[in-house]
């Protein structure tokens, strides 16, 4: 059943919620924010204010303080049942409360509350948290502010309490009744090459001539219709580092915020090498929910996330290699698959998968992902070929750590490479799945091509293993390293890898340095990379090196309430207490003991409204009401107040009492009421294999690749002839039949032509065309270079024959 936050609906009671002001200033590979939230109440009755919002699962919450008439009070974290307790106690006592805590199905959605705001008053909530920027392949530096919180979806037989179940209002973009502003400093002695930002900026300033400094800042307007994104890019990424921090003083010396902490940052140049294996077994799991019908973000003419993920399983079916086995799954309340168990990869078997996914719809209805994955987890593993899963989802799923801890238990025989797809994919779900499993992740909005990203996650799924994966340090005497990251299993070429540790003992007083080495195997070989660092320590007030660290563990142990050991509970809590980073167990809780009113009556509750995109366009649909939720007013007794247990929407009515029946609402409560239609709004081109513009490169490409045999080869035949700019009787004529099948000529071709034409997404073709060279080779093609005067003649082009060497 789909928990979807709430009503769709007008806002007509004033919000408290006024505004939210962002500050950002990343350091090198590191961002700290500070994000205020501003309340008013308007009202002339007390208030208790909820808000859900999203936030990024790598984020370290590590402060919040409330500014009320002019005072600071800085919230404690304590134990999550500790501080609810502290919360209900002051809303009873007629104090103001604030409380910030995790949700309990997911990392990267929050709820901050404000209890007991009197009328007329004011306050400002400060929350600050740090966080690694991820690295992209094009060596920008990616850091997004979380705007979009789609619904999430519940699994049908788990039952848990989740701010994502608040009846929270839903209101059109224009309606929102609260605006978002931000600022950012970037700061590098790296030197910014350029900065660049999905969102419009009022302004972009580089200071310095060497532009180690910049500032931007949000125009005003953001419609919430997008998560904001920024990617700046360095003069220079790749180079081995490591920052030491100081601890605190007041701590003891060798404890975790006591002691020196050091981030090591390395990009190990694991050398390319080609694979001629044949073995792995790879499962593609394709979310098939109602919500991959909408757009993939709320640009005009957005591709729709379902096109979006067709285009790149078919991309991926035609890039796999052959021997291996493979099979699809589209799963939503219930689940397909294509085969009744993985089948070996031939040209029958993959176009009967193309065939598939050339029909596949968005018809699943919710995103029950778990069972699927315990199908395939349960699966009779195949000898000799190891298990790879692909899983396209945008992730509104709320039990995340269900999911997360079924892909950990069964992490030894398999890897998982996840993609969230669109605005508002579930950072927690997305990441964690990736991480626990030695896989990678990737986000796929706005203008990204989903099917680079793909392609580089199956690169690394064929990439030889790396192994003996280890770190050493050569370190003044009485000074050693202590690890706190994770034991590192995977490393994959062109990734980051980022570990952190502290420095225990005594640390000499003048200039000295000290060194790291990274150690690995592959292919029997061995290799090293070291990096020498100065052992002084910087001081940070944030003290984000040591709080990232402290994140990275809880991120380890942490698997929300249901699903974290006892063990591990104490260790996050330990953790957690000691950082002062929020985890599952913990919250942030603020009381304002100088303001004891009595307060007459219950407490109005008010949920904060979120954004709804609607379509691809940002703007209000003319019949907006049409084939949506739509909402009536109902009738209730005049003069009566709403409580805490404020208005119902379609699906919580529905989902009834503990006996299963409707709940009515009490006659006393002023209600808005909701008829439901079965499905959202039907979009345009869902039955569409590709969406891009007839005659584009992408579309020609896309048409070439779906003419590409399983083995690599093409047919010389009329349909590639029309992709090539020729006819196939100009094709025969060209054809050196003397030296060359016809399909051998036709493959050349294709391969020529794709270095011609379609450079600029060689990224996506480049396994393929591989496949292309082996079966050449294969073939016993020879005089390459006599042919490619042939055929550069016939296409007119001037491709190198060097395209079709192997690659040692």
């Amino acid at each position: 059943m789909v928990h979807s936050s709430g009503l769709l609906t007008g806002v007509k009671d004033p919000v408290s919620l006024k505004s939210i002001a962002v500050t950002l200033s990343i350091n090198d590979f590191v961002a700290g924010v500070s994000a205020t939230l501003n309340y008013e109440n308007e009202e002339k009755v007390p208030l208790e204010a909820f808000f859900v919002f999203p936030m990024d699962e790598d984020s370290a919450v590590h402060s919040f303080e409330a500014l009320v008439d002019g005072k600071t009070i800085v919230a404690e974290l304590q134990d999550k049942y500790q501080a609810h307790k502290m919360y209900e106690e002051a809303l009873s006592g007629g104090f103001q409360a604030y409380l910030l805590e995790e949700d309990k199905c997911s990392r990267d959605v929050f709820r901050c509350n404000v209890g007991n705001l009197q009328p007329g008053s004011k306050v400002a909530l400060t929350l600050k948290y740090v966080q690694e920027l991820p690295l992209e392949d094009d060596g920008a530096l990616r850091y997004v502010l979380p705007a979009i919180l789609n619904p999430r979806y519940h699994l049908s037989d788990q039952s848990v309490d989740s701010g994502l179940d608040l009846n929270t209002p839903i209101v059109p973009l224009e309606d929102l009744p609260y605006t978002l502003s931000m600022v950012g400093t970037i700061n590098s002695q790296l030197g910014i090459r350029t900065i660049q930002c999905n969102c419009p900026l009022s302004s972009t300033n580089y200071i310095g001539e060497d532009r180690t400094s910049a500032q931007v800042t949000l125009a005003e307007g953001h419609r919430f219709d997008r998560d904001v994104e920024l990617l700046i890019f360095y003069r220079k990424v790749h180079s081995p580092s490591v920052s030491v921090e100081m601890g605190m003083p007041e701590r003891i010396s060798d404890s975790l915020m006591g002691a020196p902490s050091a981030m090591v940052s390395f990009y190990p140049d694991i050398p390319e090498v080609e694979t001629s294996t044949k073995r792995g077994e790879f499962v593609f799991l394709m979310d098939r929910s109602e919500s991959m019908k909408s757009p993939m973000s709320g640009q005009n003419r957005s591709q729709l996330r379902i096109d979006a993920a067709k285009e790149t399983l078919i991309l991926l079916l035609k890039s796999l290699p052959m021997g291996c086995y493979f099979n699809i799954y589209g799963f939503g309340s219930t689940y397909e698959a294509l085969f009744p168990k993985s089948v070996k990869y031939t040209q029958e078997t993959m176009e009967k998968a193309v065939e598939m996914v050339k029909n596949m719809l968005a018809d699943l209805r919710g995103t029950e992902i778990l069972t699927p994955l315990r199908h395939v987890f349960r699966s009779p593993p195949i000898p000799g070929h190891p298990l790879q899963v692909f899983v396209f989802t945008d992730g509104e799923v709320v039990e995340t750590f269900n999911v997360i801890r079924e892909v950990k238990f069964h992490s030894k025989r398999h890897r998982c490479f996840s993609f969230g797809i669109g605005e508002g994919a579930s950072t927690s779900l997305i990441k964690n799945i990736a991480r626990v499993s030695g896989g990678t992740a990737e986000f796929i909005t706005g203008n990204d091509r989903m099917q680079s990203k793909a392609l580089r996650s199956l690169r690394r799924s064929l990439q030889s293993v790396v192994e003996d994966i280890s770190l050493s340090w050569n370190l003044p005497p009485q000074l050693f390293a202590h690890m706190l990251s994770p034991e590192q299993t995977v490393i994959f070429r062109g990734q980051r890898l980022i570990i952190y540790i502290l420095l225990i003992g005594k640390i000499p007083q003048d200039e000295t340095t000290g060194e790291v080495c990274l150690k690995y195997t592959l292919h029997g070989k061995h290799y090293e990379e070291k990096v020498t660092f100065s052992l002084q320590p910087h001081t940070d007030d944030n003290l984000t090196i040591h709080r990232l660290a402290a994140k990275s563990m809880i991120q380890a142990r942490d698997f929300g309430f249901k699903e974290t050991t006892l063990i591990n509970k104490r260790d996050v809590l330990d953790i957690s207490l000691d950082s002062g980073v929020m985890s599952s167990f913990t919250a942030f809780v603020a009381i304002n003991k100088e303001l004891n009113e009595p307060v007459h009556g219950p407490l109005v509750h008010r949920d904060i409204p979120r954004p709804i995109l609607l379509g691809a366009s940002t703007t209000r649909p003319r019949n907006f009401s049409d084939g949506l939720p739509r909402v009536l007013p109902c009738a209730s007794a005049p003069g009566t107040q709403p409580t805490r247990s404020i208005c119902t929407g379609y699906w919580a009515a529905m989902a009834g009492g503990p006996d299963g029946a409707p709940q009515q609402p009490p006659s006393n409560h002023k209600m808005k009421c909701v008829i439901h239609t079965d499905s959202r709004p039907e979009l345009p081109n869902i039955l569409r294999l590709h969406t891009y513009q007839q005659g584009s490169m992408e579309h020609t490409i896309a048409e070439l690749i779906l003419l590409q045999n399983a083995n690599g080869s093409w047919d010389m035949n009329e349909d590639l002839a029309k992709v090539l700019g020729t006819t196939l009787e100009e094709m025969r004529a060209a054809h050196p039949t003397e030296v060359l099948e016809p399909s051998a000529w036709a493959t050349m071709l294709a391969v020529i032509w794709l270095h011609a034409n379609g450079k600029e997404l060689k990224y996506e073709w480049e396994l393929l065309e591989r496949k292309a060279v082996v079966w050449l080779h294969n073939n016993a093609v020879r005089g390459f270079s006599m042919l490619m005067n042939l055929a550069n003649a016939f296409l007119k082009t001037s491709v190198s024959s060097s395209i079709f060497k192997l690659k040692n």
